[in-house]
């Protein structure tokens, strides 16, 4: 899903976080929750503070949430194209870096 030109730039950005961090999804059988699942899954690889969770019980499906604490940021589908950038400002922001 991401190049790896992509998974580079993301990963410096990951290593900026400073708190734990889990993205918590709920998925069904679709192919639209395979795609997030997948975009989960290499987001929490480049990132030893970010864990996957798959036991969300949010009403939309697919959905997941950057969560730490209680401190959350919920994502309908996969946030891609235009919505990227947001998820990433989410990832750094939820990880406890402040927003300039």
């Amino acid at each position: 899903m991401l190049n790896d030109a992509l998974k580079s730039q993301l990963q410096t950005y990951l290593q900026r976080i400073e708190q734990p961090t889990e993205l918590v999804a709920t998925l069904d059988d679709s192919d639209k929750s395979r795609q997030v699942e997948e975009l989960l899954v290499t987001i929490a690889s480049l990132s030893d503070k970010i864990t996957l969770r798959r036991d969300g019980a949010a009403p939309r499906k697919p959905s997941f949430e950057i969560r730490r604490g209680d401190v959350g940021v919920t994502f309908g589908g996969a946030p891609l194209g235009h919505e990227f950038t947001s998820l990433v400002l989410a990832l750094l922001q939820v990880g406890g870096v402040p927003p300039k």
